[in-house]
């Protein structure tokens, strides 16, 4: 199905909407479906703008897949779905699919509305085998039952009843929104300003493998964004951090510059582009601990990190000891990285450069780092 068809929406089960789908049965990822209320106002339409002087239009949703051709910066797209960082798109009567990090969305879309739920008013309400009253009665329901709801026709909604189909008046029938699930963010206490929420959670000390999810609160309310796969140190998450220990800090720390390899690529904070002389100075015993510094060392440190390396093609640093007290760690960044760390948080780039470009210094973006079990601290 394509951008902006209607679906005839059975039930649904988890992420999936089961649908009708031209007399069958069919499923459907509720990601890329917005449902609507009758009173919620139709999305704003969205231009899709391509950023990059050049952008390949590839046959399949990843850079291994071949180049069909390219588009130019300013080209506007016909999107017709997004999956993962890639859009898929009409590219001269053919799909093609392009890396979203270098295409630009403008207009805002409708969140999607609640989930509905159908309930009988009347005492007794007829299930009829069509839109009307001449149709003939398939039997009944009673006050307070739950409709499976497929459609609306006028003043019928169309139900799945004991597995066929039947109409019932919706003269006879509350529609009513249900409160949409609580986010973990909704429970925290400690975010004081804070607009945007970047949460790195392990199953517990141990796993170097890590999730991350990324919050905006918008109108007062927050909204996730993002959910990626990610890793920690070797070692997973620290209990006290020190220096050299392959472990990852926990807690909440604010946002530091940008930086990579590579010029800007679209991103708020202050951003610094690494130079072949740039390190991150890691002896404890140095005056400059845990700052960015330039070589020649001319004595001032006898320890430092290469800045100029792939894992740091884009990233931000993260906040943590910011004392600069001597042995407690150092060189704490969010960057590129699908492994583990030395003690740093990482993901893919196109998930770095996703959330590079969603940072917004005025919203007093955090991070919190915890295994789940400890989420309460916060």
């Amino acid at each position: 199905m394509t951008k902006g068809q209607k679906l005839s929406v059975v039930s649904k089960s988890g992420s999936w909407y089961k649908i009708n789908y031209n007399g069958r049965t069919g499923y459907v990822s509720s990601d890329y479906v917005q449902a609507s209320g009758t009173t919620t106002p139709p999305a704003e339409s969205t231009t899709y703008t391509v950023t990059a002087s050049t952008l390949n239009v590839r046959s399949g949703a990843g850079t291994n897949y071949a180049s069909i051709g390219s588009v130019t910066k300013g080209q506007k797209l016909s999107v017709v779905s997004k999956s993962g960082s890639w859009y898929k798109i009409n590219y001269n009567g053919r799909t093609g699919y392009v890396s979203s990090d270098y295409v630009q969305a403008s207009g805002t879309t409708t969140p999607p509305a609640e989930s509905t739920t159908y309930t009988v008013t009347a005492s007794t309400l007829n299930v009829r085998s069509g839109a009307g009253t001449s149709y003939a009665s398939i039997g009944s329901v009673t006050k307070g039952q739950k409709l499976s709801v497929v459609s609306k026709s006028g003043s019928w909604y169309k139900i799945n009843y004991n597995g066929r189909t039947g109409y019932v008046s919706s003269d006879y029938v509350q529609a009513s929104a249900t409160a949409s699930p609580k986010l973990v963010v909704d429970s925290f206490k400690t975010l004081g300003n804070a607009q945007q929420v970047i949460l790195v959670t392990a199953d517990n000390y141990d796993t170097k493998s890590a999730k991350i999810q990324t919050f905006e609160k918008v109108d007062g309310k927050w909204k996730q964004v993002l959910t990626a796969n990610g890793v920690l140190g070797q070692k997973g998450f620290a209990l006290s951090k020190k220096e050299g220990d392959m472990e990852s800090p926990t807690g909440k720390y604010t946002i530091g510059t940008a930086f990579g390899r590579y010029e800007n690529p679209g991103t708020k904070l202050p951003y610094r582009k690494i130079t072949a002389n740039d390190v991150w100075v890691d002896d404890s015993k140095s005056s400059l601990y845990n700052t960015w510094q330039q070589k020649p060392a001319n004595g001032r440190w006898t320890s430092a990190e290469n800045m100029d390396i792939p894992a740091y093609d884009y990233g931000f640093v993260i906040n943590y000891n910011e004392s600069r007290t001597p042995g407690n760690g150092s060189a704490i960044f969010f960057h590129v990285g699908t492994n583990y760390t030395a003690g740093c948080t990482a993901t893919s780039k196109e998930q770095v450069v996703s959330i590079l470009k969603w940072l917004n210094p005025e919203k007093n973006p955090v991070i919190i780092q915890s295994p789940v079990s400890e989420l309460d601290k916060y």
